[in-house]
């Protein structure tokens, strides 16, 4: 038996020798570019995020995400809620109320950005409590530092639909860098600023975009309810404007881009506001402003100006001579009814135009009556009347 073994092992050897083990399956490595627009294509699941931890993890999760509902959020102070760099048609719901924490700094609070997004507020309240900052004092230096609220830059073809925002601290929606926003049924609501300090709380202030519309909004405010200070192709319709500044172009002058056209105020009204129709071209700078139409405008209770068209404001009203490096062209003031509603301190119409600021206007059935006749108008258009 034992003189077996080694014969047996010899033969095993042999064996192995004869019959060598199959090589490894070799697989071909995964296309990373293939795999990644396989996962945006998946992307449709519904993500819900509340609480005191909602903000940041939606901010977190957002591209994994093709609809976001934020129920009852509570952002952490001195943070942005941060929707922005959202895929493409991520469908975004505020429900219940989201809520900010205090503290003295710039903001934003909220940010949102995308391409063919779409904002639902679904009766929701967006709140972040701004009296906590009002001072009287508003971007003055001298007062609290006050975050800006939404900034709606970078949206391209989006919609935002019955968003409902109480007591902002300062401004309260910024549009810039956009092209394609449509905008309904919005709600700005710093009434209370009236009596407790609100101050520079402009509703809606756009810059360097194209093709916005906003439909059927209520601002009550203490600054402008809309000021474009440049783009284009702009529309502000069937909206109601309380409170503060009324409807403006302006400043126009001495920033980045310094131009606005074919801008539309349709069928609005102003009322317990300071001015309802204004136009502001800063003195010595140089732009332009073209295209800008007022149509079926209705104010009351106005304060200061009924309409106030001016190209020598400084930062302040009516300073100085007029100067025509911004001209106003291709101006349609028509449909404006405003009998009796200038407080009789105020001024119906002021135009403090330069010698070649303004011209190739059009102006019809503009009654605005109530205040004083305006003494030292200038460089007045053909068909206009101050």
């Amino acid at each position: 038996m034992t003189k077996l073994i080694p014969l047996l092992l010899a033969a095993l050897a042999g064996s192995a020798i004869a019959s060598p083990a199959a090589p490894p399956t070799v697989t071909q490595a995964p296309d990373l570019d293939k795999r990644a627009d396989l996962d945006k294509r998946a992307v449709t699941a519904t993500c819900t995020f509340s609480g005191a931890n909602g903000a940041a993890s939606a901010s977190a999760s957002k591209t994994l995400c093709a609809t976001i509902i934020l129920q009852d959020v509570a952002v952490p102070s001195g943070v942005t809620f941060d929707l922005s760099g959202l895929n493409a048609k991520t469908h975004v719901i505020f429900k219940g109320t989201t809520t900010w924490g205090y503290k003295e700094w710039a903001g934003p609070l909220l940010r949102i950005a995308g391409t063919s997004v779409t904002v639902d507020g679904a009766s929701a309240t967006l709140n972040p409590d701004g009296k906590r900052w009002w001072d009287g004092l508003g971007a003055d230096s001298k007062g609290k530092t006050k975050p800006k609220f939404f900034y709606a830059h970078d949206l391209t073809t989006s919609t935002i639909n019955d968003l409902h925002i109480v007591n902002t601290p300062l401004m309260a929606v910024s549009i810039v860098d956009t092209n394609g926003l449509n905008i309904n049924n919005m709600i700005i609501d710093n009434s209370a600023g009236d009596s407790a300090g609100g101050h520079n709380t402009d509703g809606f202030d756009i810059g360097d975009s194209s093709s916005v519309t906003i439909t059927n909004a209520k601002v009550y405010n203490q600054d402008d309810c809309v000021a474009v200070n440049s783009g284009s192709d702009i529309t502000f319709t069937g909206g109601l404007c309380s409170g503060g500044h009324g409807l403006s172009i302006g400043s126009v002058g001495g920033r980045d881009n310094n131009k606005v056209s074919n801008v539309k105020f349709l069928n609005s009204q102003v009322t317990k506001s300071v001015q309802a129709i204004r136009i502001k071209t800063t003195i010595g700078a140089t732009g332009s402003v073209s295209g800008v139409t007022y149509s079926g405008i209705t104010m009351s209770s106005i304060s200061g100006y009924g309409i106030i068209i001016e190209q020598n404001y400084d930062g302040g009203d009516l300073k100085g001579t007029p100067s025509s490096g911004v001209p106003i062209t291709g101006l349609t003031i028509s449909d404006i009814t405003g009998t009796g509603s200038v407080a009789s301190s105020g001024y119906n119409i002021v135009i403090a135009c330069g010698t070649t600021g303004c011209s190739n206007w059009t102006w019809s059935k503009v009654a605005v009556t109530g205040g004083k006749k305006y003494g030292s108008c200038s460089g007045i258009p053909s068909g206009a009347s101050c």
